[in-house]
């Protein structure tokens, strides 16, 4: 199965209350982690490729990791997305490059000026058979280069999305409801809350819209515990709460990303490994379980959070 669109899988998650996880990457022991949880499970899913990831590992090296993964699961749907696309030109090359979906990110902009932006990217990707994700309200925390102040932060405005879809023709949407980027996404001591009057208004604005959810980590405090335990320093890490995140997936919302909890199953492995084992120096025998635990704990959002066990077909 060559790479597809997320056009069939978000209309079959919508119309099954679950939604797809959508995992960023950066190398092969995480693309190997997630594609095996999904081929074990049965499950579509998306590959999502930030701009850090690209100066990281370089375009063709990720494009080929995730070729490699589409050979080695060949009954899996699998989409190459490309996460908060800061321009124009990253959304472009990204096209050109083979992604089958981008995300324009022009939220911290003034709402006129979004629309623009969006359209010019989906007049583009259209063209080729690439579909479209924008944002509408701006999240707050921090992903590689998004950086946005719990000032600048802004839940998305109901009235707005039904204009901002029709006058931009973007394929999904994503939309703030209390949700951010990172490890630090609620305050110690506070009840994490997702605004679901906020998502409920928006599907009443979209009928059969596919809604996408950024900033989704749950933050397994496990994994914060064992960075901890092992040198870290993790203090206050809190996620949003699993529970929140499923009544989501059951609603409109088609798209759930996920990011800061595989950098913690990977990072608290590899600080556990050297600790216990001070005499390895070969990167496979730390990265071999900090592989496994991605595997884990991507096997457990496609059951328990994100509800697409099964759904590959």
């Amino acid at each position: 199965m060559a790479l597809v669109t997320t056009t069939e899988m978000f209309k079959k998650a919508y119309d099954g209350g679950y939604a797809i996880g959508a995992f960023n990457v950066n190398n092969m022991e995480i693309v190997q982690g997630i594609t095996e949880a999904c081929k074990e499970e049965n499950s579509p899913v998306i590959l999502q490729v930030s701009k850090g990831a690209r100066s990281y590992a370089s375009h063709t090296y990720l494009m080929k990791l995730v070729e490699a993964a589409v050979m080695d699961c060949p009954d899996i749907p699998i989409a190459l997305h490309l996460d908060h696309g800061p321009d124009f030109e990253t959304c472009k090359s990204c096209i050109d490059g083979g992604f089958t979906s981008v995300m324009i990110d022009a939220s911290s902009r003034p709402f006129e000026e979004n629309i623009e932006i969006t359209k010019q990217v989906v007049d583009y990707a259209h063209k080729y058979g690439v579909v479209v994700e924008a944002e509408l309200g701006t999240l707050a925390g921090i992903e590689d280069d998004v950086v946005v102040s719990a000032e600048d932060s802004s839940y998305t405005r109901p009235e707005e999305v039904e204009e901002f879809v029709r006058r931009t023709g973007c394929d999904s949407l994503a939309i703030a409801i209390g949700t951010s980027h990172g490890a630090f996404k609620f305050k110690p001591g506070t009840k994490p809350q997702l605004r679901f009057d906020v998502l409920h208004e928006c599907e009443k604005k979209l009928p059969g819209f596919p809604i996408v959810l950024h900033g989704a980590s749950s933050v397994p405090q496990e994994y914060v515990h064992m960075i901890n335990t092992y040198g870290g320093a993790m203090k206050d890490a809190i996620g949003v709460p699993e529970d929140q995140l499923r009544e989501a997936a059951r609603s409109a919302v088609c798209k759930i990303n996920i990011d800061s909890d595989l950098r913690l199953a990977m990072t608290g492995s590899v600080r556990k490994h050297l600790v216990e084992c001070p005499a390895d120096f070969d990167p496979r025998q730390y990265l071999k379980p900090a592989r496994a635990n991605i595997r884990e704990i991507v096997r457990h959002k496609i059951v328990n959070v994100l509800g697409c066990s099964g759904k590959a077909l």
